[in-house]
C-alpha cells in the first residue's frame, strides 16, 4: 500500500480542505476533488472546489486547479461521474446547499465548461440539498445517478442565517438522467429522516445497492435497495455488522462479482477508517482492512485503469486529505473486524 498527501490545511491560500470525491477517466486519468474552505474551514465558509489529475493511476499529482469558484458562496459537495458512452466528466455540486449546478470536462478535466443550474431537483419544501458527497454512477442502462441528501428542517432556507434549524431532519434521495446530463428528475426520497449522505453501486441484475449514513443514533451503515434504476426505493434499514459513526462513506464496484467499501469503523468517533469486500452483491462484508486507524472521516473509492484500487480520505482531523493505492489481495488477506459502540458524530 501506498500514501500521500494530496491537500494540507493552511497551504494554498485555504484553512482547510474536506470533502474528498474521485473519478476515473475511460483513458485512466485520476481525478481527485475537494471543498477548500477559505477562511473558517466550516461548512458555511466561503468555498471553492479544487482538482488534482494523475495521469499514472495515482502514482504522481499535477497541481491543484479551481473547477469552481464564485466569490463568497459556498460552493462545495461534489459528486463526480463519468459518462462512459461519450468519455465526458460530469460533475454536479451544491452553491450554498440552495441549488444544484453541473459543469462538465471533455478532455480528461483539463478544462471546465460554465456551471449550469439544474432545474426541478430541490422540492421547494426542503431547506437544503447536497449531492453526493463521493461520486455518483452510470448504470448499465446509461442513466446517470447522482446520490444526494434533502434536509427538510422547518426554518428559513437561507445557508447563513443563524436561525435555520439546519440538519434536523434530512432523508437521502438519488437524481436521474437519461440523456447524458442535459435533463434530470428526482427518484424517489427514501425513507423519512433515516439516512442522509449517500453512494450507491448497481449490483448483478441491474440492482442498485446504496450505502448511506445513519441517523437517529443507530450507529452502523444505512443501506436501501432499487429494482428500478433509482425510481424507487426499499425503506431504509441498517446494517449491525457495519459498525459506523454518524458519517459519509463510499462504495465502488470492483468487477462483475466484487464490491468495495470504505467507512469509519468505530461508532464513538470518526476513526478507524476501514476497507471492506463484498463477494455477494453487498449481502456480506467477510473481509476489511484498517485503512487508516487514527482520525479518519469522509472518503472516496476509485478503482484505476490498472486494477488498483484508490481510496482518498479525510484524515489528522481534517488536516489532510490523502490518498492510498492498494491492490485487492491487501483487502483479501484482511478478515472481519469490529469496534465497540458508542456515540456520534455531526458533519
Amino acid at each position: 500500500m501506498h500514501c500521500c498527501d494530496l491537500f494540507t490545511a493552511a497551504e494554498g491560500g485555504y484553512r482547510r480542505y474536506r470533502i474528498p470525491a474521485l473519478t476515473v477517466t475511460p483513458r485512466s486519468t485520476v481525478l481527485a476533488f475537494c471543498e477548500a474552505r477559505r477562511h473558517t474551514g466550516h461548512d458555511d465558509d466561503e468555498i471553492d472546489i479544487l482538482l488534482r489529475r494523475s495521469l499514472d493511476g495515482g502514482r504522481t499529482w499535477e497541481p491543484p486547479q479551481a473547477v469552481v469558484s464564485d466569490g463568497d458562496r459556498t460552493c462545495g459537495n461534489p459528486c463526480p461521474m463519468v459518462d462512459g458512452h461519450t468519455g465526458a466528466v460530469l460533475l454536479p455540486f451544491c452553491k450554498d446547499n440552495q441549488e444544484v449546478f453541473l459543469t462538465r470536462s471533455d478532455d480528461d478535466g483539463q478544462t471546465w465548461s460554465a456551471p449550469v443550474a439544474i432545474p426541478g431537483v430541490k422540492d421547494a419544501s426542503w431547506s437544503y440539498v447536497g449531492t453526493g458527497p463521493g461520486h455518483g454512477i452510470q448504470l448499465a442502462s446509461g442513466r446517470l445517478l447522482i446520490p444526494a441528501w434533502a434536509d427538510e428542517s422547518p426554518g428559513p432556507p437561507t445557508w447563513r442565517n443563524p436561525l435555520a434549524t439546519w440538519g434536523q431532519v434530512q432523508s437521502s434521495v438519488v437524481f436521474l438522467s437519461d440523456d447524458h446530463g442535459e435533463t434530470w428528475r428526482r427518484g424517489e426520497k427514501m425513507t423519512r429522516d433515516a439516512s442522509d449522505e449517500c453512494e450507491a453501486v448497481e449490483v448483478s441484475g441491474g440492482v442498485i445497492y446504496a450505502t448511506m449514513r445513519n441517523r437517529q443514533g443507530r450507529k452502523c451503515r444505512a443501506f436501501s435497495w432499487s429494482r428500478d434504476g433509482g425510481e424507487t426505493w426499499s425503506e431504509v434499514a441498517y446494517d449491525p455488522g457495519l459498525p459506523a459513526p454518524s458519517c459519509q462513506g463510499s462504495i465502488v464496484r470492483f468487477d462483475a462479482e466484487r464490491i468495495l467499501l470504505a467507512h469509519p469503523g468505530r461508532t464513538d468517533e470518526r476513526a478507524c477508517l476501514t476497507v471492506r469486500l463484498s463477494r455477494d452483491g453487498c449481502r456480506t462484508w467477510p473481509a476489511a482492512r484498517v485503512l487508516a486507524p487514527g482520525s479518519s472521516a469522509y472518503s472516496d473509492l476509485a478503482v484505476g485503469g490498472d486494477g488498483q484500487i484508490l481510496c482518498f480520505y479525510e484524515a489528522d482531523e481534517y488536516r489532510r486529505l490523502v490518498l492510498a493505492r492498494f491492490d485487492l489481495g491487501w483487502i483479501e488477506a484482511g478478515q472481519g473486524v469490529s469496534e465497540p459502540a458508542s456515540g456520534g458524530e455531526t458533519r
